[in-house]
């Protein structure tokens, strides 16, 4: 692979809920940033009550005290334009305009906001506003649990493009197959932006069961096998987890993947491991 075409590598962290959990991220983040990642997202879901707080001072850390690009996500159907102006005014004083723009959780027994009913809205209201913003969005390879079938959520998908996405980042997978056949359905459907590969490690038991019982996406043979095989063995579903991540990231980046966007739990060590295994794919330094 040459420089002109190698895949990026770029990660996910989440704010802590606790004093301990943010000294925790601060050396994550400080181990992370070894790694030289094209960018860090910082996420916020719809419960987050308190968005400057906790996402943007996370992303102003990322900026300000790593010197990393910072994408900070935006869910829209709980904000009106007044607040999303405040809020990109306030990313572009810290210099931050990487955006993931998002529809997020509908609450049960709270009403969104009529502004923004879905990410695309957003993202054409982001654009409007800064121009000079790179917005993100998200995208479902096995279609979005909302959606009635593959060629409606592609068609919206299109029109989340058409609105001004810049990139596409796509929700945690196991099966390559399923993201080869989006990409190509992309392709049909003129989405030319790129298009990077989300991907979530399992490394524990926990993790396991919440994947087999809220995640929408294929699990392959080889991969249910793995967790029914070591399943009371914690460190060899650990290590078996991180080696089939591997394996998916090794197949994507030979395939000539736009990137990879590594969902780490805020586990720098989960982080590292892939990266010493997988550095020479990226054509990155070790």
């Amino acid at each position: 692979m040459t420089e002109t075409n190698r895949s990026t590598l770029s990660f996910e962290v989440f704010p802590p809920n606790s004093q301990v959990g943010v000294d925790k991220l601060t050396e994550t983040l400080d181990e992370l940033k070894q790694l030289d990642p094209s960018f860090i997202s910082v996420t916020c879901s719809n419960h987050n009550v308190d968005y400057e707080k906790n996402t943007i001072e996370l992303a102003k850390h990322v900026h300000n005290k790593l010197n990393l690009p910072a994408m900070v996500h935006m869910p829209a159907a709980y904000v009106n334009k007044a607040q999303v102006r405040r809020i990109l005014d306030e990313l572009e004083e810290l210099d931050i305009n990487q955006v993931l723009a998002l529809r997020g959780d509908i609450i049960d027994g709270h009403a969104p906001e009529s502004d923004f009913k879905y990410a695309s809205d957003l993202t054409k209201f982001i654009k409007q506003e800064k121009p000079n913003f790179e917005v993100s969005g998200a995208c479902y390879p096995e279609v979005h649990p909302e959606s009635t079938n593959r060629i409606d959520d592609i068609k919206h998908l299109k029109e989340k493009v058409d609105a001004g996405c810049d990139q596409l980042i796509t929700q945690l997978f196991y099966d390559n197959e399923q993201f080869y056949r989006f990409q190509e359905e992309c392709a049909i459907a003129d989405i030319n932006v790129p298009i990077l590969a989300g991907i979530m490690p399992i490394i524990n038991r926990k993790q396991a069961l919440h994947v087999l019982e809220n995640c929408s996406a294929h699990l392959p043979k080889k991969f249910l096998a793995i967790l029914d095989k070591y399943k009371d063995n914690p460190v060899a579903l650990r290590d078996a987890g991180l080696a089939y991540a591997i394996d998916q990231i090794v197949d994507l980046v030979t395939n000539d993947v736009d990137g990879i966007h590594i969902y780490t739990m805020n586990s720098s060590k989960t982080a590292k491991h892939i990266y010493k295994n997988t550095a020479a794919f990226f054509n990155l330094k070790k």
